[in-house]
């Protein structure tokens, strides 16, 4: 049974159990977020959208990395959604910070409207990577940068029984993502991978 609960809220966090398992990810992904971090360049005053935003603690990490920035968090759970704007309360009272409840597969942004992306251990939950990335690939600006953060490397077979348990769950390599974003048009794209770990990054440019 709590496996079964662990599962349902891995894919669309909702209800009592859906706010308890938000907040574990804040604390859980920390250090795989921090990893992450130190493989992206924005400046001060980017304009940065956090995709499948979670908990709000990446939203809060970009808001101390861009000081003079906005940060925008999209998330497809009602839940998360709400325990993001409770973590980042004072930001988005002082107008620094935006979070909205959609889908990445359709995003409610204009072209062209941010300087960075970054999407930490969502892309496995997207339904159509093609169309998704084509959607990121239309909000970013022209020299903008899209951070992918995964826990999973998609080498490690010990992840499989995680894309069984939970329906529409898929671990991808790096060669999958690398193929898919340079089929919509990214480029210069690089790979960090942490192989003790099996942590997998990817900075793209559009």
């Amino acid at each position: 049974m709590c496996m079964n609960w662990i599962e349902r809220s891995a894919l669309l966090p909702q209800g009592f159990g859906g706010k308890i398992m938000v907040k574990m990810m804040n604390s859980g992904h920390s250090k795989l977020a921090k990893w992450g971090f130190t493989k992206i360049y924005a400046k001060s005053n980017a304009k940065v959208l956090d995709i499948g935003c979670g908990g709000g603690a990446n939203i809060a990490n970009w808001l101390a990395k861009c000081t003079n920035g906005h940060v925008t968090g999209i998330d497809y759970s009602k839940v998360s959604v709400e325990e993001s704007k409770k973590l980042n309360a004072i930001a988005i009272n002082q107008g620094k910070c935006d979070i909205v409840y959609g889908d990445v597969s359709s995003m409610p942004f204009d072209d062209e409207a941010f300087d960075c992306v970054s999407a930490f251990e969502t892309v496995y939950f997207w339904e159509d990577l093609e169309k998704c990335f084509t959607e990121v690939h239309r909000v970013m600006k022209n020299g903008g940068t899209f951070l992918i953060c995964n826990e999973s490397d998609g080498t490690n077979s010990k992840d499989e029984k995680w894309a069984k348990k939970i329906g529409g769950m898929k671990i991808y390599n790096e060669m999958q993502l690398r193929t898919m974003l340079e089929k919509v048009g990214f480029c210069d794209i690089k790979s960090f991978v942490d192989a003790k770990k099996h942590w997998l990054c990817i900075v793209a440019n559009k």
